[in-house]
């Protein structure tokens, strides 16, 4: 594991903990074990912490710290490299971490540019190892369904939509606060909506152009770099030429007393039909006097992560939060358990194929993170307006600035 914070406490610890007491298990692959073998992370405060939270029936991970982290946490007996750090240090993590020959899991998004996806894509096919992306948002009961019925032609040729996430300010204000001076919700946050724009109503169709605009003078200074919400706009071009585009927006300054953890609620809307969902309105609502809406919010959502004691009397937690993970653990386990060793690359190669997770697919969501992060580069140097033409005549990832001349980004087809 590379990164021991929010993320990691929410979902790959309950996830390992499981995993100790039920391990994965299938016709093919048999029973194997997954174990937290290491930890690296800068100071390894946090992972003394939870070595003593444990008790000696889970075996307790090493923990790396300092610098050479990283480089210390590979040179041990892994597998499987998790990378949960914040998201303008993804890179150099996955990159040694597939040199060294593991397979690798990233946290959204990958990366933050397209040149940094060609170099991992290439570092994974060079040592036969799978890179793999989070996208947990796919697991969500909803969003599946939303895509089964445009797949078997209920919903018909998606025109627009509308995605919004709102997290609240102890997330900026706290939990993130280390690192989050010159960074956006967009890129934390937004890159949920892409993959799920992206993967749902793909992949006949292009990606065209995106725009953004935002606001600071919360998080950080009025003029500034570091951003509050940001709204984003993307283009598809569908195969018979007629367009669909997309609002997403997204914040972290959201109050805290907000009766739900996150606001998030999608609209799609189809030659036939409209698809609306409100993530944190699906059933449950509560109050307890002294609780709600601080320690325990009002509105939870219990399909992503939640904490529960079986009708058995297991204490559990599950959620589609955890599933993401799990399923990149199933994927490994096929590639090196699910049958004869001299069919490894095969069975590697149909995993590469997974179009819902595997780096090789990220291609649109990290052009259109490449694209906002240069567009709101150009706005924080009070040159607003700017958009990004994908594949164009000028080459695949192009700003057109409000004044100046276009400038290439990436100069190859996306």
């Amino acid at each position: 594991m590379v990164g021991v914070g929010m993320i990691f406490d929410e979902t790959y610890r309950p996830l390992f903990e499981s995993l100790h007491h039920s391990p994965l298990h299938t016709r093919l692959i048999g029973t194997v074990e997954v174990m937290l073998e290491g930890i690296a992370s800068r100071t390894g405060t946090r992972t003394e912490a939870l070595r003593n939270r444990w008790d000696s029936s889970f075996p307790l991970p090493t923990n790396h710290s300092g610098n050479d982290c990283l480089a210390k946490l590979l040179s041990s007996k892994v597998n499987c490299v998790c990378v949960a750090t914040p998201d303008d240090r993804h890179f150099a993590a996955a990159r040694d971490s597939l040199r060294a020959g593991k397979h690798v899991l990233i946290e959204k998004p990958s990366v933050l540019t397209l040149a940094e996806l060609d170099q991992l894509i290439q570092e994974a096919a060079a040592n036969n190892v799978l890179c793999k992306v989070v996208y947990h948002k796919l697991f969500d009961p909803d969003h599946k369904k939303l895509r089964t019925h445009v797949l078997n032609g209920v919903l018909s040729h998606v025109n627009n939509g509308y995605c919004t996430l709102l997290e609240p300010k102890s997330i900026s204000g706290s939990q993130f606060a280390e690192w989050i001076t010159g960074r956006n919700p967009g890129t934390y946050v937004a890159v949920h909506y892409l993959k799920l724009i992206d993967f749902s109503f793909g992949p006949e169709w292009k990606l065209l152009r995106i725009s953004a605009t935002g606001q600071r003078g919360l998080v950080g200074p009025p003029l500034g770099n570091t951003w509050d919400s940001v709204q984003l706009q993307i283009t598809y071009a569908h195969p018979d030429a007629r367009e669909a585009t997309f609002d997403i927006h997204t914040s972290w300054v959201t109050p805290d007393n907000f009766p739900g953890y996150v606001e998030q609620e999608v609209q799609f809307r189809f030659d036939n039909g409209i698809w609306l969902a409100h993530q944190r309105k699906r059933g449950v609502e509560m109050a307890v006097e002294g609780r709600t809406p601080h320690d325990l919010k009002n509105t939870p959502n219990y399909h992503y992560n939640g904490t529960f004691i079986e009708p058995w009397g297991e204490h559990s937690q599950r959620g589609y939060g955890l599933e993401a993970i799990q399923r990149f653990f199933e994927e490994v386990a096929h590639v090196e358990f699910g049958g004869p060793v001299e069919e490894r690359s095969a069975r590697l190669a149909v995993m590469r194929g997974l179009a819902h997770n595997d780096i090789s697919a990220d291609r649109n969501c990290v052009a259109i993170v490449q694209a906002m992060e240069a567009i709101l580069e150009e706005q924080a140097a009070g040159r607003p307006g700017s958009f990004a033409e994908v594949n164009g005549p000028d080459g695949g990832l192009v700003l057109f600035p409000r004044r100046g001349n276009p400038r290439v980004i990436y100069a190859p087809a996306v």
